[in-house]
């Protein structure tokens, strides 16, 4: 499963409309996409509470993991997403 490491960038970290905007990205690539912090479990990036859980702030790096076709490309957009500080 090809997987990427990046850096919250938000000044709010990955909650409310940032959140939203991964999750839905996440949910459009139709096969499992998980984030998690770096050597911790992963959780479901399709779910809106799983990944507010996580409650990840700005600066924080998180594992993204995705399956299926397209993958590379899914992980690539949700990187954009996390690593823009206007997200």
């Amino acid at each position: 499963m090809p997987e990427i490491t990046v850096r919250i960038a938000s000044p709010v970290g990955l909650h409310a409309r940032p959140a939203s905007q991964f999750v839905k990205a996440a949910a459009r690539h139709g096969g499992p996409v998980s984030i998690a912090r770096p050597g911790a479990d992963p959780v479901d990036a399709r779910s809106m509470l799983s990944v507010l859980g996580l409650a990840i702030g700005h600066g924080e790096d998180i594992v993204i993991s995705a399956e299926g076709d397209n993958a590379d490309e899914t992980l690539a957009e949700l990187s954009r997403l996390v690593s823009a500080p206007d997200a």
